[in-house]
């Protein structure tokens, strides 16, 4: 199912339930809705529905895509114009599910299929109520306890997303994206996990961690899923620098090109200098050129100058 990211990002303005959590846990599930079974007309059917959704997101994407290079050049429609089209090709996605599921009401994956169209679109209660459908239908299929865990992990309450991610794990312990989800939604609200496990949040973390380590034990070259686990080390007091270090060293080995390569040396230079290793860490400094960074590579680089000389911090006018 394709994720509607930049959908999204237009009709912001229009969807007010998106929250800034939502961006913290992916809402992928992590397996695709094949045909399984070709001689079962419903099977069938739905697998029609799902072209036609992952069409109408390609369609979408290329509309957004083609207005901001036009608005680029000073033409393009205004946004709410663009919003309506965006919203009448999806209102027929709507439908074709609608049909779908009035004619196959007892389609557990058609109703996970509409939950998770309903949920990209913003629409995360009628997603919800659609997962909800899809569990009690088939409590068997661990994407569906992923999806109500990201619900629950976003909405509350949030005991809930622990438990259903669990479950999900329990259910196919070898989709990578269910441990990142639950290891990303424990560290976010460590609080409640402390009293979820009746653990400390030290104790929290190492779950969290753990879990992290098993999603890339499965994915082990998904750069995002170990830039996610080398940047859980930051909320961490005190900062286990050794294992920071070791995780970004793994992060920078991932990576593609000179922007990612960059991105990693500046989290590279940050605990370097944290721990002292100040020529190392202006070494890693010294790799950054784009543009992007330079507001971190100076303030970097001004945090290592007062560490080799703090007298200039001192004596520095209105330091005191």
């Amino acid at each position: 199912m394709s994720l509607y990211t930049s959908v999204l990002s237009v009709m912001l303005a229009t969807n007010s339930a998106v929250v800034a959590i939502s961006n913290e846990v992916q809402s992928a599930t992590g397996i695709s809705l094949p045909v399984v079974d070709p001689s079962d007309p419903a099977e069938v059917a739905l697998h029609q529905v799902m072209v036609a959704d992952d069409q109408a997101a390609d369609e979408v994407d290329q509309w957004i895509k083609d207005n901001q290079a036009f608005a680029a050049n000073g033409a393009g429609v205004p946004k709410e114009e663009l919003n309506q089209r965006i919203r009448a090709r999806f209102d027929l996605v709507r439908q074709a599910y609608k049909d779908f599921l009035l004619k196959y009401p007892k389609s557990a994956r058609g109703h996970l299929a509409y939950g998770t169209f309903l949920n990209d679109l913003g629409e995360e209660d009628a997603g919800a109520a659609e997962y909800e459908i899809s569990k009690g239908l088939d409590p068997t299929n661990p994407a569906v306890w992923n999806n109500l865990a990201n619900y629950y992990g976003e909405y509350s309450p949030v005991t809930n997303a622990f438990a259903y991610y669990a479950k999900a794990i329990e259910l196919n312990p070898n989709e990578p994206v269910y441990y990142q989800n639950f290891a990303t939604t424990m560290y976010l609200f460590r609080h409640d996990a402390t009293n979820f496990y009746n653990i400390t949040e030290p104790q929290v973390f190492d779950k969290s961690l753990a879990l992290y380590r098993q999603a890339m034990r499965l994915d082990p070259a998904n750069l995002p899923l170990a830039t996610d686990y080398a940047q859980s080390f930051y909320g961490i007091r005190p900062l286990r620098t050794n294992d920071a270090l070791v995780a970004w060293t793994n992060a920078l080995n991932l990576t593609h090109n000179e922007v990612e390569r960059e991105g990693v040396y500046i989290h590279l230079a940050r605990v370097k200098i944290t721990i002292g290793r100040f020529d190392e860490a202006r070494e890693d400094l010294n790799v950054i050129t784009n543009a992007s960074l330079a507001d971190m590579r100076k303030r970097l680089e001004r945090n290592l100058n007062e560490k080799l000389h703090p007298e200039t911090v001192t004596n520095a006018p209105g330091k005191t």
